[in-house]
C-alpha cells in the first residue's frame, strides 16, 4: 500500500524591500503549487522582505512589513488547505531571528529559527540575527495582536521542532545548516523525519553548482528520505546573483531540477512521491537504524492533515532525473546575463552603455549584453508576462558611437601646460615614468567621463527617453592587482565581469564565437591583451598587459586563489608556490613573482575602495566592500616578510649547491 504525496518547492526572484512584489510572486508559487495537487509548499529563506536587507533588518518597519506580509498571506484564500512555509525574520524576546513560519488554514503551526548562521564571505548574519542554539526545545511565542485576531491563536511554538502529519512528520533547515559539519537533518533522518526542507539563500559563484547538489543528494543517501531545496533566484539588489537551482531528491536520487539562470520570476517545483520508499530503504541499513535507536527525540507540532490524498494505485509517481551541468562558459553567458536585466528592469533605465576598446574584456562585456538579450526576446516569444512587460520599458537593442577622443585629451593637456608651462610626454619621446603614467590615466579619465556624458544624453540627442546605465570591463585579475586606473573607464555603475577570472573571460569569448555565430570575435582573441594607453613603436604596440604587470593573468588567478581561498600571506604563498611550480620556476624566481605580487597588490589596494560594483563570480574575488574585508594602507616594502622569503632561498640554494651526501 503506497502513500502518495505532492511536494511543492520553489525559486522566487524576491527583491530586498518589495514587499508588495514579494508578496504577488509568494501567492503566484502557492497557487501555481495547489494547482498541481500539493499539499505542502516551501519557499525560499526570508522570501517575504527579501534576503539581500542588510542593515535594513535593524529597522523597525522591516519585521512591521513583514508581519503585515504574513497576514495577508494567512488570510487569502489561496494558501488554504495547504501547508505553506515562508520565511521572514521574527523578534522574539527582544532577540532577532531568521525564521521559517508553516501555517495551514489561517493557523500558524510553528515558527522554526535557523540555528547556523552564515557568517563567512558575502554573509553577515551575526549582525542581523541570533542563531537558536538549544536544540530539540521549544518556547511560545506569543503573537503580535494583528495575527491574534486573524488566526485566533495567542500564542505558537517557538524553536528546535518538527511538524508531525497524519501520515509523515515533516523538519526544516535553513540554508547554511545543509553545508554545516553536523547538519539537522541527520538527527532529524534518524528520528523519523521523512520529508526535509531547505529554505536557501545561495548565490552563484562559478562551478558551485556541483556541490549544492552533492549536499543534498548526500543528505538522502545516507540516511534516506525525500528532501526538498528552494532558493532565491535573481539580483536582490546587491552585487550577488542568486541561482535558483530548486530541486527534489530522494533516497540519494535528483526527481526534479529547476532552472539555474532564468527570467522567470516565479518557478514551483513539484514532485509525487511514495512514503514506503523511503520507509523500506530505511529499513534495510542496519547502520542507520541502530543509530535511529539512540537517538534523542524531536518535539513534535501534531496537525490534521495529510500530505497523501488519496491511495489510488494507479496514480504515477516521479521518476528520478539526471542533474544537467552548465559549463563555466555557459554560466558566464547566463548568470551575469540575468543579473544585468534584473538591474536594468528594477532601475527603470533605457539600456546601457559600454565603452568598447577592442579588447577581449569589454568584448566579454558586450557579450553577455548580447546574452541577456537574446535571453529577453526569448521570455518574449514565450509569452512571459512580466518580461513583456519590462522590455517595453527597456528595448533590446543597439546603436554604435565611434570616437576619437584625441581632441578631449590635448585640452586637458593644454590647460595643464597653461598653468604650468610644461607638456608632458610619453616614454617613447623621451618622457619621465612619471610623465607617462599620468598621460596614460588621464586618457583613461577621460574615457570614464565621455561614457557617462553620452550615457546621460545620447538618447536625449536622438529624442529617446531615459538613460543609460555604463557598464565597467575590469577582470577580477586586474581588479586583484589593481592594474587599472582609479576612476577610469572601468569606474561605472555595474560591471558584469569583474568577478571573473582572464582566463574564464578568453574562453568564454571563444565559446560566443560558436554560440552567437560572432566571427569577429576571434579577431580579438589573437591580438596582444594591451591598455593601449602609450602611442606606438615603429608601427607596434608598445606596452602589453602581461609586461605591464611582471606576470601573466594565469599566474594572478593563482596568487588570487592562494591569498583569499587558501588565505596565505607572502610567507606561505611562497613555500606553498615552490612545490607547484617547482617545474617551471627556481626558488628565487618564485621569490621575486611572489613579492613582486604583493609589492603591487598591496600599492594597489587603496582602488578596491573605489571599485564598481561587479557581478560576484569567484571566491578570490578583491571587492573590498564587502566580500574582502582587508586595510588599503600598507607597507608596501613588506620588510619582515620578504627577509624570511630570502633567507629560505638562500638556504635551498646552498642545498642545492652541496648536492646529495654520499651514501657511506
Amino acid at each position: 500500500m503506497g502513500r502518495k504525496v505532492t511536494v511543492a518547492t520553489c525559486a522566487l526572484n524576491q527583491w530586498a524591500l518589495d514587499f508588495e512584489g514579494n508578496f504577488q510572486r509568494i501567492l503566484k508559487s502557492i497557487q501555481i503549487a495547489k494547482a498541481r495537487g500539493a499539499r505542502y509548499r516551501l519557499g525560499p529563506e526570508l522570501e517575504i522582505c527579501g534576503y539581500g536587507c542588510w542593515d535594513h533588518y535593524h529597522e523597525s518597519d522591516t519585521l512591521l512589513h513583514s508581519l503585515q506580509v504574513l497576514a495577508a498571506l494567512l488570510d487569502s484564500s489561496i494558501t488554504q488547505d495547504i501547508i505553506c512555509d515562508v520565511g521572514m525574520p521574527v523578534m522574539h524576546r527582544n532577540v532577532r531571528y531568521n525564521c521559517r513560519v508553516i501555517f495551514l488554514n489561517r493557523k500558524i503551526l510553528l515558527i522554526r529559527p535557523k540555528m547556523a548562521l552564515a557568517n563567512e564571505g558575502n554573509y553577515r548574519e551575526l549582525r542581523w540575527f541570533t542563531p537558536w542554539s538549544r536544540s530539540r526545545q521549544t518556547e511560545e511565542y506569543v503573537l503580535p495582536r494583528m495575527l491574534q485576531d486573524l488566526t485566533k491563536q495567542k500564542t505558537v511554538p517557538f524553536g528546535d521542532v518538527v511538524l508531525a502529519t497524519r501520515d509523515t512528520c515533516i523538519g526544516s533547515e535553513v540554508c547554511e545548516e545543509l553545508w554545516t559539519p553536523r547538519s539537522p537533518h541527520i538527527d532529524m533522518g534518524l528520528d523519523g523525519v521523512e520529508i526535509i526542507t531547505n529554505a536557501s539563500g545561495s548565490h552563484h559563484v562559478l562551478r558551485k553548482a556541483h556541490t549544492r547538489v552533492d549536499l543534498v543528494a548526500m543528505a538522502t543517501s545516507k540516511n534516506g528520505g525525500i528532501y526538498l531545496l528552494a532558493n532565491q533566484k535573481g539580483c536582490d539588489g546587491d552585487r550577488l546573483y542568486y541561482d535558483g537551482c530548486a530541486m527534489i531528491a530522494m533516497n540519494g536520487s535528483i526527481f526534479a531540477q529547476g532552472t539555474q539562470f532564468s527570467l522567470d520570476d516565479v518557478e514551483v517545483l513539484t514532485a509525487t512521491l511514495d512514503l514506503e520508499d523511503v520507509r523500506s530503504y530505511r529499513a534495510e541499513i542496519s547502520s542507520r537504524n541502530l543509530e535511529a535507536s539512540r537517538v534523542s527525540p524531536y518535539p513534535r507540532v501534531n496537525v490534521d492533515f495529510a500530505l497523501s490524498v488519496s491511495e489510488d494505485l494507479l496514480e504515477p509517481v516521479s521518476e528520478p532525473v539526471e542533474w544537467t551541468y552548465h559549463s563555466p562558459e555557459e554560466e558566464i553567458s547566463l548568470g551575469p546575463a540575468c543579473w544585468l536585466w534584473d538591474f536594468l528592469r528594477r532601475s527603470k533605465q533605457a539600456g546601457f552603455f559600454l565603452p568598447l576598446s577592442g579588447g577581449v574584456d569589454s568584448a566579454a562585456s558586450a557579450c553577455i549584453v548580447y546574452s541577456m538579450c537574446c535571453l529577453v526576446c526569448e521570455a518574449v516569444k514565450s509569452g512571459n508576462a512580466h518580461t513583456c512587460a519590462d522590455s517595453s520599458h527597456s528595448c533590446p537593442s543597439s546603436h554604435h558611437i565611434n570616437l576619437n577622443i584625441d581632441t578631449a585629451v590635448k585640452a586637458v593637456l593644454g590647460i595643464f601646460s597653461l598653468v604650468t608651462g610644461k607638456f608632458p610626454r610619453f616614454s617613447v619621446h623621451g618622457g619621465s615614468s612619471r610623465e607617462n603614467l599620468a598621460l596614460q590615466n588621464v586618457q583613461a579619465r577621460i574615457r570614464m567621463v565621455l561614457a557617462y556624458l553620452f550615457a546621460q544624453l545620447s538618447l536625449w540627442s536622438r529624442g529617446v527617453q531615459g538613460g543609460l546605465l555604463v557598464l565597467g570591463s575590469a577582470n577580477v585579475d586586474e581588479s586583484l592587482l589593481g592594474y587599472l586606473t582609479k576612476y577610469d573607464c572601468s569606474s561605472a555603475d555595474i560591471n558584469p565581469i569583474g568577478g571573473i577570472s582572464k582566463t574564464d573571460l578568453r574562453a568564454f569569448v571563444q565559446f560566443c564565437t560558436e554560440r552567437f555565430q560572432l566571427p569577429a570575435l576571434q579577431t580579438i582573441l589573437s591580438a596582444p591583451a594591451t591598455a593601449e594607453l602609450e602611442p606606438l613603436a615603429n608601427g607596434q604596440v608598445s606596452q602589453t598587459d602581461e609586461e605591464d604587470m611582471g606576470m601573466t593573468y594565469s599566474e594572478l588567478s593563482v596568487f588570487g586563489r592562494l591569498r583569499k581561498v587558501a588565505k596565505a600571506g607572502p610567507y606561505s604563498m611562497f613555500c606553498k608556490l615552490l612545490n607547484m611550480w617547482k617545474d617551471s620556476c627556481t626558488p628565487r624566481q618564485v621569490a621575486e613573482k611572489v613579492k613582486r605580487f604583493f609589492s603591487k597588490y598591496s600599492m594597489n589596494r587603496h582602488k578596491m575602495t573605489t571599485l564598481t560594483p561587479a557581478y560576484h563570480a569567484e571566491s578570490y574575488s578583491p571587492d573590498d566592500n564587502r566580500f574582502d574585508l582587508r586595510p588599503f594602507l600598507y607597507n608596501t616594502a613588506w620588510p619582515w616578510q620578504f627577509r624570511h622569503i630570502d633567507n629560505q632561498v638562500l638556504q635551498l640554494e646552498r642545498k642545492e649547491q652541496q648536492g646529495p651526501k654520499d651514501c657511506v
